[in-house]
């Protein structure tokens, strides 16, 4: 393009094409933002048919979808503008595998900590054994389970140790 003999006439084409573009992206922006609020509605009907135990549970996976969803649009809405979306799928993979080391620990607890929430191989109340330590289970979260112990202390075994150990249910002592 000669830079030289620019006149609205010779703009209008670009301008217009950098308009159906802009246009373009912007609805499938919102075809997915749309599709995003509908998962979200349809996780939470289903959360709230399902199992009070396990409705936080349904509720972060359907809070997963939906941001996995707008990430997903974000891409192809640039896509779609023309920008050149290999380098920022590329940092995107590089960034998730380097915050996977990172947070390894914290991830394989989380995802330990839904294992147990779903399969409820205990509950709090019961009494355990684990990771030596003996009590009652007086909550269990997403990342760890609190167990008190006889001696009143109460005890943060992370999920992940939980899951790869011997879980002993204890029956209750008499009173």
């Amino acid at each position: 393009m000669d830079l030289t003999h620019l006149d609205l006439a010779s703009l209008w084409p670009l301008a217009v094409k950098m308009l159906v573009a802009a246009s373009g992206a912007l609805l499938i922006f919102v075809a997915f933002w749309i599709a995003s609020w509908i998962v979200k509605a349809l996780v939470r009907r289903i959360a709230a048919a399902g199992r009070p135990q396990r409705r936080d549970v349904v509720n972060l996976l359907g809070t997963i979808a939906r941001w996995s969803i707008l990430g997903f649009g974000f891409v192809t809405a640039l896509g779609t503008l023309g920008v050149d979306i290999t380098g920022l799928i590329a940092g995107l993979g590089l960034a998730g595998l380097a915050l996977g080391f990172a947070l390894k620990d914290i991830v394989s607890s989380t995802v330990a900590g839904i294992l147990i929430i779903l399969n409820r191989p205990f509950a709090a109340g019961d009494r355990v054994r684990v990771a030596g330590i003996e009590g009652i289970v007086s909550a269990i979260e997403l990342r760890y389970t609190a167990i008190a112990d006889a001696a009143g202390q109460r005890h943060l075994v992370p999920n992940a140790k939980i899951l790869n150990e011997v879980v002993t249910l204890t029956p209750a002592a008499e009173p």
